[in-house]
């Protein structure tokens, strides 16, 4: 059967491999419809001549301009900010797989669910800060949300055919990061190029320096609860350095059910696109190698603090999941500039939390509301950072007048 596929975000991590599996299965009846991406013009050329989708879409006007002097006049390139969504309304996908990293995210995943599609989403940002509202929207556009997270496809497949009802806790698994074995003052020291050292996978730098700190952990929690209904006391977060255990499931009769694989996202890409078939394929299953030595450990919330605050954020609900996923982006964009240290990236989300507006017992969250969310949070923690760029400046002056 004859698979469309439309891939947001097709020159990341996630894009690239999805074009990976279609390039792997040629013949196997999978096509690409549509194609997004930000600015990568030439990158996106080479996919448009290999894989001749009709249409695409680049973010940057300047991009798209040199793309469109370059592909057919059979295929439409859109732009700008609302090219995605024009590119989404264009399309005939049967799977679109959502790889657009932050919160940019939201939008395209809306745009999919409301047109009654499957999304195969690894943009966790969007269930992060709308889960709610996106599961209503899968429910009554007769769409349907495939978890492309590595964690949240293990924890669907061991749940398929199963009763939510009977599950007394689920296991999500978290590697542990660069820094799993570093005492506090080691991470307090941390640059950049340590944090994005990962030890397993080959991710954004975002998503990176989220396992560094276990921020990615703590949206992830966020997702997982968004996905199943799990509330805080069924999610349990378990360090396993070797991230061959993907996550596991207990049921109330003490069985627990686990999907296992190397560390590699096309496993969970090449379930979404086929779901609900299995399909061949060269990836990897197992070997004594790799599968010889598998351990857990509990995470260290001491030197790991980000984890709690998205326990804290499930418990809390409104707002709080857009805040935080917000505060992150940006403490991360200033880590990487280097304007600030690795725990401060915790710090500033904490602080974002504590200070967001206070939101009424009855407050019903909308796509509107925590937009205005999303940038009271950005605002508030690019002002922290100046202040403290602005005391540091202050106090070297003091030092060397």
């Amino acid at each position: 059967m004859t698979k469309r596929l439309l891939v947001l975000g097709s020159t990341g991590s996630i894009g690239t491999q999805t074009l990976d599996l279609v390039r792997e299965g040629s013949g196997s009846g999978l096509t690409i419809d549509g194609l997004a991406a930000r600015s990568s013009w030439e990158l996106v050329l080479e996919q448009v001549q290999e894989f001749r989708p009709r249409f695409v879409s680049m973010e940057d006007h300047a991009a798209a301009d040199e793309l469109r002097s370059r592909v057919p006049d059979s295929v439409a390139v859109f732009s700008g900010d609302e090219g995605v969504l024009e590119l989404i309304a264009a399309t005939e996908f049967d799977v679109a797989i959502h790889g657009i990293v932050g919160a940019a995210g939201l939008r395209p995943s809306i745009a999919v669910l409301e047109k009654g599609g499957v999304l195969g989403l690894a943009n966790k940002e969007s269930l992060v800060i709308a889960g709610e509202l996106l599961m209503g929207l899968a429910g009554s556009h007769g769409g349907e949300i495939i978890p492309v997270d590595s964690e949240h496809s293990a924890v669907y497949q061991c749940l398929r055919g199963e009763d939510l009802a009977q599950v007394r806790k689920v296991h999500l698994t978290a590697s542990g990061g660069p820094f799993r074995t570093r005492s506090a003052q080691e991470i307090a020291a941390a640059t950049p190029e340590h944090a994005l050292a990962h030890p397993n996978w080959d991710m954004g730098p975002r998503v990176t320096v989220g396992s560094a700190t276990l921020m990615n952990k703590a949206l992830e929690v966020l997702e997982l609860h968004h996905l199943f209904g799990l509330e805080p006391d069924r999610i349990h977060v378990v360090v396993h350095p070797q991230s061959i255990v993907h996550s596991m499931v207990e049921f109330v009769d003490g069985s627990v059910m686990a999907q296992l694989g190397p560390p590699d996202m096309r496993g969970p890409i090449h379930y979404a696109i086929h779901h609900p078939d299995r399909a061949e394929s060269s990836l990897q299953g197992f070997s004594f190698d790799t599968f010889a030595n598998l351990t857990f450990e509990e995470p260290d919330r001491a030197r790991f603090p980000a984890l709690d605050l998205g326990f804290r954020c499930v418990s809390e609900g409104g707002s709080s999941g857009a805040v935080l996923n917000a505060a992150d982006e940006v403490a991360v964009e200033a880590f990487l500039a280097r304007e600030i240290p690795l725990h401060g990236i915790p710090e500033l989300c904490s602080m974002a939390l504590d200070s967001r507006p206070t939101e009424s017992s009855s407050f019903t969250p909308s796509f509107g509301s925590l937009t205005a969310a999303d940038t009271w949070a950005r605002s508030f923690v690019r002002e922290r950072i100046e202040t403290l760029e602005s005391t540091r400046a202050h106090r070297a002056i003091q030092r060397n007048p």
